[in-house]
């Protein structure tokens, strides 16, 4: 009998060791230090080619961490390019293939009435490996495709802070 308590006792403290293990998550996350490199980066790299923006950079859930305008650039920018970022953030995704599988797929079409997303082209998600630490939007070049090239190259510019 002692037997069968110790091993009954002894079963459920690895239930609930096991159980315990997955309420805890370990998650990457985008830095206040980073998010602003990443801004900068990215707004830099849009006024190389006369372009005047704002770049939003958010980190995994979406939330604000850094957001630069660059002189010049419309008052719009800012809500454009902070609504790409979580958009971009949310969904994993970049804006842009976002934009592409709402205009070609009618099931999708009803992502643009999801509270706060903005699919247009310019949001490109922050990666470490698979995992999305968070986004960047840019809002202000002509054309979404631009804020896209301008969000990849403030990337490029912290890739080796993102291993």
């Amino acid at each position: 009998m002692k037997t069968t308590v110790k091993i009954a006792a002894l079963t459920l403290s690895l239930i609930a060791t096991a159980a315990s293990a997955q309420a805890v998550r370990t998650e990457k996350n985008m830095s206040l230090e980073l998010a602003n490199q990443i801004a900068a980066a990215t707004v830099a790299a849009c006024a190389a080619n006369n372009h005047n923006v704002t770049a939003a950079v958010v980190d995994r859930a979406g939330t604000l961490r850094a957001l630069q305008r660059a002189d010049n650039a419309g008052p719009h920018t800012v809500g454009a390019a902070q609504g790409k970022a979580f958009t971009s953030a949310s969904a994993r995704a970049n804006t842009s293939a976002m934009l592409e599988n709402v205009q070609k797929n009618p099931g999708a079409q009803t992502l643009v009435d999801i509270p706060g997303f903005l699919v247009l082209g310019g949001g490109v998600p922050v990666r470490v490996g698979n995992e999305v630490i968070g986004a960047v939007g840019v809002g202000g070049a002509p054309g979404g495709h631009l804020d896209e090239q301008c969000a990849n190259a403030g990337i490029a510019k912290v890739a080796d802070l993102l291993k």
